[in-house]
């Protein structure tokens, strides 16, 4: 099965809170209209998988909320490309890997003590933006050779 966007959060600056959208504008070279890193060098979209936070989740005792990890785009299940250079197309958008998301200590703040261990290497991904559009919730997720990534 194709894996598929099922939630998207945007925050307008550091430290606001993350806000829910159905759909984003996503520019090249620039990234998603509206949030705190639009117009970056290349922290342009944050990618992570609902998979991996599930297992985030078992090691940390209770439910890691997609919004609480400050990423962009929560894809419902399998890898998020982490090798610097893989691309990614969700929607109408082709993305660029630029480095792995390292939990930072502000997710201990803010999920509890112990989320940021247990997010580490299940926190997704940084991508600069090659090609804009739109992404929505529902939109397919698609991988180097634009077949579905399982």
């Amino acid at each position: 099965m194709t894996p598929t966007v099922v939630a998207i959060h945007i925050a307008k600056g550091r430290r606001l809170p993350m806000q829910a959208k159905d759909r984003v504008e996503v520019e090249a070279g620039k990234g998603i209209v509206g949030d705190r890193y639009h117009g970056a060098k290349h922290r342009h979209v944050s990618v992570q998988s609902r998979e991996s936070l599930d297992q985030a989740a078992e090691i940390f005792g209770r439910e890691v909320l997609s919004e609480l990890t400050r990423r962009n785009i929560t894809i419902s299940h399998g890898p998020v490309p982490r090798d610097p250079g893989a691309l990614l197309r969700i929607g109408d958008v082709l993305l660029e890997a630029v480095r792995v998301a390292a939990p930072c200590k502000l997710l201990d703040d803010t999920i509890g003590a112990g989320a940021q261990e247990a997010l580490r290497r299940r926190a997704g991904t940084v991508f600069r933006v090659l090609e804009g559009g739109s992404i929505a919730v529902g939109d397919p997720v698609l991988q180097p050779d634009l077949l579905p990534i399982t």
